[in-house]
């Protein structure tokens, strides 16, 4: 409104607060006179017991940052709200509750003293599940890219799964069943089962299955394989295992997962990125009995071949001893026959061959005595020719054979003097000569 420049008193047309509410209402009357498809998100969803109607927010979202750019009161009549929440969490599989993303029939109303709200009539499932396909997909999609989709897939299956790490919770109606299936199976097959405990549905199942998976992890030798099973329940409960993180960590785990998390129409990402998927708790048992079974009859089959080659060796074993027993008596008497014949052909060799070996050991001895005489005369013969050497070289060295010879000796109290030095004055000197010997007295030494 222009301000009334002819009013006198100077004062300024306003408007009420409740005018400009009127006004407002009467605008967006004639801006939206019929209803709309809102596309929003629903926050903060609560449901009066007493009346029975529902009331929210629908919001939204910066796509990239994730800040909300608008927001709005809505409401849901109870009359219209009985019908609207079962034909939703039927064809959705998801509970009627905060952080979904609708397509909702509205129509705009604004009140002057509650403000804007919107009136929910109608709601489009379809909208909601292609949302809910779409974020599944993405999950899918980055985690192929990351090159972790299949790995939990490409594991080797253990050939015998008896150790079983358990993902349940305790009070579940599916842990039972399982136990009970896996436990009593007819083959009596030990199974060795360690329960970690974890909340199955809810917001903090995500968490609560992760933080088992890590208690796993630190004694992952302790066990085959992995089970995560959980019982019946609304589809809607399955929410939290088409989680990224929850994902990730079940297609990165070490060990096999098994799955038994959902029902038979519903495959989670979980479900898709885990060793094996079955329906049930019940199946999951069965499989891991079924495996069992195959290396049974596998063991069956071994024991079986083993026992049928056991058997056709003895066989031809019996049938070689057979006819070895009925031959033994011909080829003794032939060993026998030749043996004898070979005997024989010593015998008649044997004086021949003891007189030629006897004529070889004479003549040997002959030759022996023969270049033994020989020796000795040898030896003899230079032993006399060295004593007569020694004879002479002895004759040659004694005094006599000097004397003879022209020489005497000079003897000092019976030793023979070699040196003049050795002598005093008045030493007494005995001198021998060839016929007899003189006693000289040293009366003084000449120097030469």
């Amino acid at each position: 409104m222009r301000p009334n420049l002819n009013n006198l008193s100077g004062e300024k047309e306003a408007l009420s607060l409740l005018e400009l509410n009127t006004r407002i209402r009467g605008a967006l009357s004639r801006a939206f006179p019929e209803t709309c498809w809102v596309r929003a998100e629903m926050s903060d969803v609560r449901v009066n017991t007493a009346s029975g109607h529902c009331y929210l927010e629908f919001v939204e979202k910066n796509l990239r940052t994730g800040q909300m750019v608008a927001k709005v009161r809505g409401s849901i009549w109870a009359k219209t709200f009985r019908m609207l929440r079962p034909y939703f969490e039927m064809e959705t599989g998801q509970l009627f509750a905060s952080g979904l993303k609708v397509l909702v029939k509205v129509s705009v109303e604004f009140h002057e003293l509650y403000g804007l709200s919107l009136t929910v009539l109608d709601i489009d499932p379809a909208y909601t599940l292609g949302d809910m396909v779409r974020k599944r997909m993405e999950i899918i999609r980055q985690l192929q890219e990351e090159g972790v989709f299949t790995l939990n897939k490409e594991l080797p299956f253990p050939k015998l799964p008896k150790r079983i790490a358990l993902i349940t919770s305790p009070t579940a109606a599916g842990y039972e069943d399982f136990m009970n299936q896996l436990i009593h199976n007819k083959a009596g097959y030990p199974f060795y089962v360690k329960l970690f405990p974890a909340l199955m549905q809810g917001d903090r199942t995500e968490a609560s299955v992760i933080a088992a998976l890590d208690k796993i992890y630190q004694h992952q030798d302790l066990f085959d394989v992995v089970v995560m099973i959980r019982g019946g329940g609304a589809t809607s409960d399955l929410n939290s295992f088409d989680s990224y993180l929850l994902a990730a960590n079940c297609a990165q785990f070490p060990l096999p997962i098994i799955t038994g998390i959902g029902h038979e129409r519903d495959d989670t990402v979980v479900d898709l990125v885990a060793h094996t998927r079955m329906k049930t708790p019940t199946a999951v048992a069965e499989f891991l009995i079924s495996r069992m079974d195959s290396v049974a009859e596998e063991l069956e089959a071994l024991r079986q071949a083993v026992r049928l080659s056991t058997m056709d060796i003895l066989s031809r074993r019996k049938n070689e001893l057979q006819l070895l027993a009925t031959r033994f008596p011909s080829v003794v008497t032939n060993r026998i026959e030749r043996n004898r014949s070979g005997l024989q052909t010593i015998a008649s060799r044997l004086p021949a061959m003891a007189s030629g070996l006897l004529s070889r050991r004479q003549s040997l001895l002959e030759n022996t005595e023969l270049r033994l005489r020989n020796g000795v005369t040898s030896s003899l013969s230079e032993g006399a020719r060295f004593i007569q050497l020694t004879e002479q070289f002895i004759k040659m060295a004694s005094p006599d054979y000097i004397l003879k010879r022209g020489y005497s000796l000079t003897l000092k109290e019976g030793k023979i003097i070699k040196h003049a030095s050795d002598l005093r004055v008045g030493d007494k000197l005995t001198t021998r000569f060839i016929d007899s010997e003189i006693n000289v007295i040293v009366d003084g030494l000449v120097d030469s």
